[in-house]
């Protein structure tokens, strides 16, 4: 990294930042959300930033909405603005509880993935009609990753077939024990519909928030968290923020990502004109040159002369950033084992019987050097979702007779995530034992890429798959899968490799072949074969 540049964006930071009135004082602590140090005595205690998941149609939406129309200190509820991510609902005692309303735990562990803590606490909302979905699962692993606390929202106990001891239940067997049966998870049992539960289950959110001791600086420039942005006809750009520290006011002038611009107009989500606004507050901000990511950060600098400069500096030193690393992967199986004491795995397999059967096999691995642990598993195609779990909790993705998703393949790419696909159990548990012992494994790297465009049975040989080469080449001494629809049909070796009845070493691109594959004859027209 360029060391000038490098001191310049140093000395905008100071610049950025108010003196405060008792700077004399040695003694700083750190903010929950993890910002410069701060003087002890400038901390004051701040609302308790929760986000909501869990699976679709279980009920997050609508004990949102009820919390949102009871809220007692906001009057009426035909002015609540309906697409913002953010909103605070205050109460009696002058307590109050800000909310996100995120799109879903895929955008919580994005912003999480770019190094953003956003939350305090998350509350995982479960139908007690139904069952702890697949999603619901999901949502948990994010959530854990992210190392909050969790309190479970037990919705729909006012259905005829509500059953919440089927889901404790479930849930001790998962080891999420809850605090009514001894273990350590607050839960309550509601009902968003007629809010039954509703009123117990914000006092057990506002006694978890006591425990965390909550506190930030007012008596500073703002800083925070980008929730959402869009474009609007009349308005421009605007922007809804999370404050995390200090007080934002209009005029101020604002760098987020690499846009900036003084804040010309605060709203709350109501959509009422705001002066300033303090920590721990979700507004809306109109002034910015540009929408910045969701999850960026942002800062208030004294004028717009190192505001642009910064900018400017943070857009060299992306770029520098990105020429420096990109060829350089996030974690590799090889590189987990030396660095640290626990291989964390995300295992994603073709049915629910492998998915136990492997995780059990793994974890099972584990030695007095380093502890093998399952962060997540589950059934199903590998997803942006899993790349994004694996990016925030440094994880290795196992896919168990499954493919990926395109956009995931990319996502994974972009990242330089390690994905290990594998047909046969006996072979993952024999790559991960082999990385627990130190044993050198040859990384999968896909090389190139055949359709089968014609079948040939030999008596002697077996089948024989007329190929085309799509991409890369394809050498004997390759391994391969065989793809069918997406799906993972064959993970093995090659047998032969002929053009025009005589072996060959390799074939490139935009040629043909003939392939046998050792041990395996269902080869079938349509077939992709991957090589690595």
């Amino acid at each position: 990294m360029n060391k000038k540049t490098t001191d310049l964006m140093k000395m905008n930071y100071k610049a950025a930042a108010y003196k405060s009135k008792k700077s004399n004082k040695k003694e700083t602590i750190r903010t929950k959300h993890g910002g410069d140090g701060e003087n002890e005595k400038d901390l004051k205690p701040r609302s308790p930033v929760v986000t909501l998941m869990g699976h679709v149609d279980h009920g997050k939406t609508s004990l949102l909405d009820y919390i949102r129309k009871t809220n007692i200190i906001a009057g009426e509820f035909g002015g609540i603005t309906q697409h913002v991510g953010a909103y605070n609902v205050k109460f009696k005692n002058g307590k109050s509880i800000t909310f996100l309303d995120t799109p879903g735990h895929e955008a919580f562990t994005a912003m999480r993935a770019r190094g953003t803590k956003i939350t305090d606490i998350v509350i995982i909302v479960i139908a007690t009609d139904e069952n702890v979905m697949p999603q619901t699962k999901e949502a948990i692993s994010h959530a854990q990753g992210a190392k909050v606390p969790i309190i479970f929202a037990l919705n729909k106990i006012d259905k005829v077939n509500s059953d919440p001891m089927k889901i404790k239940r479930k849930l001790s067997e998962m080891n999420f024990l809850l605090k009514e049966w001894g273990g350590n998870y607050p839960s309550q049992d509601i009902s968003a519909k007629s809010g039954e539960g509703v009123d117990q289950l914000l006092e057990k959110i506002l006694l978890e928030a006591k425990k965390l001791n909550l506190r930030a600086n007012p008596n500073k420039p703002a800083e925070g968290t980008v929730i959402e942005a869009s474009l609007e006809k009349e308005r421009g750009y605007t922007t809804t923020i999370l404050i995390q520290g200090g007080t934002l006011k209009v005029g101020d002038y604002l760098v987020a990502g690499t846009f900036h611009g003084k804040v010309k107009l605060i709203l709350n989500e109501r959509g009422k004109y705001l002066k300033k606004e303090y920590p721990s507050k979700p507004v809306i901000i109109l002034g910015l040159n540009g929408p910045p990511f969701p999850g960026e950060k942002f800062k208030v600098f004294l004028n717009e002369k190192e505001a642009k400069q910064f900018v400017e500096n943070k857009i060299k030193l992306k770029k520098e950033h990105k020429f420096r690393f990109q060829r350089k992967p996030q974690i590799t199986l090889e590189q987990m084992t030396k660095k640290i004491k626990k291989l964390k795995l995300i295992i994603k397999a073709d049915v629910d019987g492998s998915v136990e059967a492997l995780s059990d096999s793994l974890e099972n691995l584990s030695t007095d050097k380093i502890v093998v642990q399952i962060i997540y598993k589950n059934i199903g195609l590998i997803s942006e979702s899993d790349i994004l779990l694996a990016v925030a909790s440094n994880a290795i993705l196992i896919g168990f007779n499954v493919k990926i998703t395109s956009k995931a393949k990319i996502l994974a790419n972009q990242k330089k995530i390690d994905i290990r696909f594998y047909s046969v159990i006996y072979n993952a548990i024999n790559a991960i034992k082999k990385a627990l012992y130190a044993q050198k494994i040859i990384p999968t790297k896909l090389v190139g890429t055949a359709k089968v465009i014609n079948c040939f049975k030999h008596k002697k040989i077996g089948t024989i798959a007329g190929c085309l080469i799509l991409t890369g080449q394809i050498k004997r001494n390759y391994k391969l899968r065989l793809i069918r629809k997406g799906q993972l049909i064959y993970s093995g070796e090659l047998n032969s490799l002929k053009r025009f009845k005589e072996d060959v070493k390799e074939v490139n691109k935009g040629y043909e072949c003939g392939i046998v594959i050792k041990n395996f004859n269902d080869i079938k027209i349509g077939d992709i074969i991957e090589l690595y």
